[in-house]
């Protein structure tokens, strides 16, 4: 498989279709590639690697927020039957949420269970400090022992950066920690910095129904596609220029790109639709951009925005949002601040506020409500 080439595969036979688009990009000549560069005191078989799916909360994946475990079912049983057995998934969810229990809901417990694959909580993981260009971040270890990394993404909105695809999921391995301090350095640029601390071997994107707005799901739309690639940077540019944003528009594409880590140019993409299908366009939605005027936000952590968008959308469907007069805080920013209306413990001074770090959905859900019929 060559740098700038996107495979897609669709259909309906999830784990099937994962394999087919794997044995296509021949993912076992990029691992004994990788093997034959490298000095390795054990045999190409016996090779660490790492599956990393999005588990960002114990939603199941019809919900569009997580990785469908069929497709990882898809490229364990790939794996397994090419000889290769040293296999970890990893993963932690976003602050707010146990991993142990996404782990559970979203599948994954039965799934490794049933392949005899080991899953590592990256939430119970300190961080290792990594250089990484002018930045230094804080990685788990077990992702630093490892072989080859597998990234599997959802293709999905993101209510801060409009798209998360495959540079953002590398998110989740990081400690808890770390990922608060992504949003107080600005989010975009140790996202971008992240893809020189983690190489990413090989990308398999799941977007059989990712939600196009929020990135814990819950307005799912139907795709049933597949993509694989080996440049996130150019996995993502393609997810923009899918969900009709520029890369510009989100800006830790650009920066990676700068940074060396890949090629923001589509232009560039060399599209391989197996089957010649690929798929149906991806409808347009904008609901967080309009959702989003009625915010001030600072340093804000996902899981807090990521509750308080969804929340907000509910009041709009039963005609309350109209009755906001006050835009709404939320963000490590406004810490020891004072205010009128906030989210969040780090508004604990406002006039008017709700505790919670994060708070959830439903909280905030009733706390508006309750304060717009005041």
């Amino acid at each position: 498989m060559k740098k700038n080439q996107i495979f897609i595969k669709c259909g309906t036979e999830y784990k099937e279709m994962t394999k087919e688009l794997l044995g296509a990009c021949d993912l076992a000549g990029e691992i004994e590639r990788k093997f034959e560069k490298q000095e390795h005191e054990s045999s190409l078989h016996n090779m660490r690697i790492g599956i990393k799916p999005n588990l960002v909360a114990p939603m199941e994946a019809y919900w569009g927020g997580t990785t469908h475990p069929e497709v990882v079912a898809g490229i364990v049983e790939y794996l397994q039957e090419k000889g290769f057995s040293n296999l970890v998934i990893m993963e932690g969810s976003w602050v707010g949420d146990k991993t142990s229990e996404s782990y559970e809901v979203c599948g994954f417990k039965s799934l490794c269970e049933k392949y005899n694959v080991s899953f590592l909580d990256m939430q119970k993981e300190k961080g290792v400090p990594v250089e990484c260009g002018d930045m230094t971040l804080n990685i788990c270890k077990s992702v630093l022992d490892l072989d080859f990394l597998i990234n599997v993404p959802v293709l999905k909105g993101h209510c801060q950066t409009k798209i998360t695809c495959a540079l953002k999921n590398m998110k989740g391995l990081l400690p808890n920690s770390e990922k608060r301090r992504f949003h107080a350095l600005g989010l975009h640029d140790p996202i971008a910095h992240l893809g020189l601390a983690v190489h990413q071997d090989f990308i398999v994107v799941d977007n059989i129904c990712g939600d196009l707005d929020f990135e814990d799901g819950g307005n799912p739309v139907e795709m049933n596609r597949v993509l694989a690639a080996l440049d996130p940077v150019l996995m993502d540019a393609y997810v923009c220029d899918m969900m009709y944003y520029q890369p510009e528009e989100v800006p830790y594409i650009t920066k990676a790109a700068a940074l060396g880590v890949g090629c923001a140019d589509i232009r560039q993409a060399d599209i391989q639709a197996l089957d010649g299908n690929p798929g149906a366009p991806i409808p347009k939605s904008r609901k967080v951009v309009e959702l989003a005027d009625a915010v001030e936000e600072v340093e804000s952590c996902s899981a807090c925005y990521g509750n308080l968008i969804p929340a907000l959308d509910r009041l709009k469907q039963e005609g309350l949002l109209s009755k906001l007069t006050t835009r709404i805080s939320i963000g490590q920013g406004y810490r020891n601040q004072s205010g009128s209306l906030g989210i969040g413990r780090c508004t604990r001074h406002f006039t008017h506020h709700l505790e919670g770090c994060p708070p959830t959905e439903e909280e905030i859900y009733e706390f508006l409500k309750n304060y717009l019929g005041r």
